[in-house]
């Protein structure tokens, strides 16, 4: 593939990923204006961020996988195109349910981040593959917090349902180019999708993620808390057990145990925590009227663009990440982002009085989210065969996400666990839980530093102490 045919397909590869990032974040600001205009209720309209969490869970790694099997252009344009479906389906919505089930469809597409890494390793030069997969990494995370920064725009110009008109437009014309420019990939594994394999890991991720992400509706002791998280338990272990035994399992267990992996996986779960629970509960610290003791009364823009700092400092750090991978390998670089997110999460919990402290914590918070994102998924990339790439990049994106609803479910716990006679949480309650995400973030920065050194290259063999048969796959936390 020549230099131009790769800039053509980093282009496609971005846009469609990052209009799936965009619209994990995008709907977040809107659920109040959804809510009134669907005549619905306030827990109800939450499915919308709880739905696509959940079926991005499933799919990710499933398609991950499909993607290693039959191709990785085929199953990206089929996830391009059940993304335009979801979008259609969303702007012509009647009704709160219709709506829900978009949000699912939407969420098949979260399989374009794993395709996308593995299509930059198959098809670009061994050379460019970090580059590559930095910039990648540095268009989804600008994505997932630019949505933040855009909704209320457009939705006060416009109307919500352009949340939705605005990515069919852009995914019709992205997956048009990628059926037609992007080469099918040359590494495949040999084998069939393991199906039971696949029905257990969608029962446990589900089991596990739903009553974490509505722990704080339904009570951490309540019946249908406890019942699905030992449900949980058990279909994680009925799977670990198919996989271990299957001789085309879904995911490698061995690639999974492999110290590189593992490692990183470990640092993405408690950097996800952090990660995530800053994106759902920022923007309504700032929002909170300055009666209430703190906050500033920003609307829904206003919130947005003291987010800004943040989406600029993630794309800066991501670019950049790529072009010092030569002198500053991703494992230093992972460590160094959890550190500013950490640094991050400090300065919110001392010092949060005034725009400008929360704006310099975002840009903070900014760098260590661009330098982390890039670096986790090359250090994947760097550990795993070609031909398991999707499948892993696939459950390392699933396992920030989980992360990312301990996060968030804890950090609710702590903002609304006390009340003031207003109904509005109290100040300590947000002090507390970003001290409680500054402990996520260095407890990610010490995970980073159990990765060991890099003793491969890319083409190279899985450094690992036993070789792994070829035949063996980004919401978002959301804020109860």
């Amino acid at each position: 593939m020549n230099r131009q045919s790769n800039r053509l397909t980093f282009a496609v590869l971005a846009t469609g990923a990052g209009v799936y990032a965009l619209l994990q974040s995008l709907i977040t600001p809107a659920l109040p204006t959804v809510q009134h205009a669907m005549h619905t209720s306030q827990s109800t309209v939450t499915w919308l961020m709880t739905a696509y969490l959940l079926s991005a869970s499933v799919f990710t790694p499933i398609l991950g996988r499909v993607g290693d099997l039959v191709g990785k252009k085929r199953t990206l344009v089929g996830a391009l195109l059940a993304l335009l479906i979801g979008c259609l389906v969303a702007a012509l919505a009647p009704n709160i349910t219709v709506l829900i089930v978009a949000r699912v469809i939407q969420g098949i597409a979260g399989a374009l981040f794993p395709l996308s890494f593995g299509i930059i390793r198959d098809e670009f030069p061994a050379a460019r593959v970090p580059t590559g997969i930095s910039n990648l990494s540095a268009v989804i995370a600008v994505g997932s917090g630019l949505g933040m920064v855009l909704a209320g725009p457009i939705v006060g110009a416009l109307d919500y349902r352009w949340l939705f008109w605005f990515p069919v437009i852009i995914v019709a014309i992205t997956a048009a180019i990628a059926h037609r420019y992007i080469p099918e990939s040359p590494n495949r594994t040999e084998g069939t999708v393991n199906w039971l394999a696949s029905v257990l890991l969608s029962g446990w991720l589900v089991a596990l993620l739903l009553p974490i992400s509505q722990a704080s509706k339904w009570g951490w002791g309540s019946p249908g808390v406890i019942t699905l998280l030992a449900a949980a338990v058990l279909l994680f272990a009925a799977w670990a057990r198919t996989e271990a035994r299957s001789r085309n399992p879904l995911i490698d267990l061995r690639i999974m145990r492999l110290p590189a992996v593992w490692t990183t996986n470990t640092a993405a779960l408690l950097f996800g925590g952090g990660m995530y629970a800053v994106w759902a509960f920022l923007p309504g610290f700032t929002q909170t009227p300055s009666s209430a003791g703190y906050g500033f009364g920003a609307g829904v823009t206003g919130a947005g663009l003291l987010m800004l700092p943040m989406v600029v400092a993630m794309f800066a750090s991501g670019v950049v990440s790529g072009r010092l991978a030569g002198r500053f390998p991703a494992k230093a670089q992972l460590t160094s982002g959890a550190v500013l997110g950490a640094i991050a999460c400090a300065i919110l919990a001392a010092w949060h009085g005034q725009p400008w402290q929360v704006a310099l914590a975002a840009a903070v918070f900014g760098l260590g989210i661009g330098l982390a994102f890039a670096s986790m998924s090359n250090l994947i990339v760097q550990s795993v065969p070609a031909a398991q790439t999707g499948a892993a990049t696939g459950m390392n994106a699933n396992i920030r996400t989980i992360g990312g609803s301990i996060g968030a479910a804890l950090m609710t716990g702590l903002v609304t666990g006390h009340l003031q006679p207003s109904g509005r949480p109290y100040e300590s309650g947000y002090t507390h839980g970003f001290v409680l995400l500054a402990v996520f973030c260095l407890a990610a920065a010490f995970a980073a530093l159990l990765v060991p050194a890099a003793r491969r290259t890319l083409s190279g063999p899985v450094a690992g102490p036993a070789p792994v048969a070829e035949a063996a796959p980004t919401p978002q936390a959301v804020r109860g």
